[in-house]
C-alpha cells in the first residue's frame, strides 16, 4: 500500500469477493476506502480518474479504488443521482446502494467478510436479490440483473421474486425508457458474451423490459412456425435455442450471438394469413434488423454481419441444392473475398440456426463445411494465375468470376465423389 494505515481503511468489494466465494476466476478488483477525503488520497499518490464519482488509481497496482459514497437520485434514469463521498460514510452505507446483495459484500485486509445484506446466503440459495428499495432508481440494474443471469444461470441461479416484481414496476413506470443507447449496447453485448445469453433474453421478457428495449425480438414470441421444421413452433422459443447454441458453438463471440438474436426478426412480419409458412421471412428481417442497429447505435461490424447471415440463412440451408454460380454469387454479396472472415462466421450462424430447434440440438450441419470448401476453392483463384491476355476492364472481372465459379464447381464435385 502507498501508506500501511491506509490498508486499516481500504476493502476489497464487488465482483472479486463474489467470484472467490463461488470459487471462480477473479478478474480485475475494486476497493473501497471508508474515512478518507480526495486530498488524502492525493498526498498519499492517487490519482483522480472519476469524473462523476471519486475514483482514483493506486500509484503502483493501477487497481481502482472508490471513496465509500452514498447517491441519492434526483431525477429520471440512471443519470439523475446526487453523490455524497463524505469521510462519514460508512461501509455498510456503501454497500447499500449497490445492486444485488451478492455484489454487496466486502472483505477487509484479515480476510474477514463484511455482509450486511446477506449475500452470502443468496450466493447459496442461488439468488440474485436486490439490496434495498434503492435498486429502483437506477434502470441500468434491469439490464445488469440480466446479464447476471446469462453468468449465473448454468450455475442455478434464478431472480428472487421480490427482485422480479420490482424490476416489473420499474418498466411499468417507464423508467427503462430513459436508458441512453449506448448502455443499452453495452449490456446487451455484455449478456450476448457470457455462458447462457438466453438466460438474459427471458429475464427481459419476465420483468416487461424486452418489449421497451427490443420490441422487434419481443414481437416473436408467440409467432408459429412449421412443426415439421420447428418442434418448439413458437418463434421466440427458438430464438432462446439458437442463443444457447450460440454460446456452445462459439462461446463469448457477442458478434455471431447478436447476429443469431435477429436473424428471424422478419418472421415478426409475416402475413396472418401465411401463418405458419414464412415465406420471405429473410427479405422482411432486414428492415427491423436495421431499425435496432440504428436505435442502440450497434457498431458496424455486428451490423453487417447480421444483415448478411438473415439475408443468407435459407440460402446457406439449401447450399447442397444450389449451382457454383448461384454459390459464387453468395460469397460476393457477403463480401467473402475482401472480409473472408464474414463467410465462416454466416457458416456458423447457419448451424446455430439449425440446431437450435428441439430434438437438432446434436443434428450434423454438412452446409457449413460445404461453404467452408466452396469459399476457400474460390479464394485460391487469383488474377495472376489466369491467362488475361487481349482481356480489357470488366472483362478480366469476368474471366476471374468464371474461374472461381469453376473452381467452386470441382470442390463441389470432389466433395460428392470422395
Amino acid at each position: 500500500m502507498a501508506d500501511p494505515n491506509l490498508a486499516e481503511h481500504t476493502y476489497l468489494v464487488g465482483g472479486a469477493v463474489r467470484d472467490a466465494l463461488l470459487d471462480r476466476p477473479v478478474g480485475d478488483r475494486d476497493w473501497v476506502v471508508v474515512g478518507c477525503d480526495p486530498a488524502q488520497m492525493h498526498a498519499l499518490g492517487f490519482k483522480a480518474v472519476g469524473a462523476d464519482f471519486p475514483v482514483f488509481l493506486h500509484p503502483d497496482s493501477g487497481e481502482e479504488y472508490a471513496l465509500a459514497r452514498t447517491e441519492r437520485k434526483s431525477g429520471r434514469g440512471y443519470r439523475g443521482f446526487v453523490v455524497d463521498a463524505d469521510p462519514g460514510v460508512t461501509l455498510e452505507e456503501d454497500l447499500q446502494r449497490r445492486d444485488l446483495t451478492i455484489n454487496a459484500i466486502a472483505q477487509a485486509a484479515d480476510g474477514r467478510l463484511i455482509d450486511p445484506y446477506g449475500g452470502r446466503a443468496d450466493l447459496d440459495a442461488r439468488l440474485l436479490r436486490h439490496v434495498s428499495p434503492a435498486f429502483a432508481e437506477d434502470p441500468v440494474r434491469i439490464l445488469r440483473v440480466a446479464r447476471f443471469m446469462a453468468r449465473f444461470a448454468p450455475l442455478g441461479f434464478r431472480i428472487a421474486d421480490e427482485t422480479l416484481a420490482l424490476m416489473r414496476s420499474m418498466v411499468a413506470a417507464g423508467e427503462v425508457d430513459h436508458l441512453v443507447p449506448e448502455r443499452v449496447w453495452k449490456e446487451l453485448e455484455r449478456a450476448l458474451a457470457e455462458p447462457a445469453p438466453e438466460a438474459a433474453l427471458r429475464s427481459l421478457r419476465d420483468c416487461g423490459a424486452l418489449a421497451r428495449l427490443l420490441p422487434e425480438v419481443d414481437a416473436l414470441y408467440g409467432v408459429p412456425q412449421r412443426a415439421e421444421y420447428h418442434p418448439e413452433v413458437d418463434t421466440g422459443l427458438h430464438i432462446e435455442l439458437c442463443l444457447t447454441q450460440s454460446a456452445q458453438l462459439a462461446p463469448g463471440d457477442a458478434q455471431i450471438a447478436f447476429a443469431v438474436l435477429v436473424h428471424d426478426l422478419g418472421k415478426a412480419l409475416t402475413p396472418s394469413e401465411e401463418l405458419p409458412k414464412h415465406l420471405r421471412h429473410e427479405e422482411r428481417g432486414l428492415e427491423p434488423i436495421e431499425a435496432v442497429s440504428a436505435r442502440l447505435k450497434v457498431p458496424t461490424h455486428f451490423r453487417e454481419l447480421a444483415l448478411h447471415a438473415c439475408r443468407e440463412h435459407l440460402n446457406v440451408h439449401r447450399l447442397d441444392e444450389m449451382r457454383a454460380s448461384k454459390i459464387e454469387a453468395l460469397i460476393q454479396r457477403c463480401d467473402g473475398y475482401r472480409r473472408p472472415e464474414r463467410i465462416d462466421q454466416i457458416g456458423r450462424v447457419c448451424e446455430i440456426d439449425k440446431r437450435g430447434r428441439l430434438g437438432s440440438e446434436d443434428a450434423p450441419y454438412p452446409n457449413r463445411e460445404l461453404l467452408t470448401r466452396c469459399h476457400r476453392a474460390a479464394l485460391a483463384v487469383q488474377a495472376r494465375d489466369l491467362d488475361l491476355s487481349g482481356l480489357k476492364g470488366p472483362q478480366v472481372g469476368e474471366a476471374l468470376q468464371r474461374a472461381r465459379i469453376a473452381a467452386i464447381a470441382a470442390a463441389r464435385s470432389s466433395e460428392i465423389h470422395a
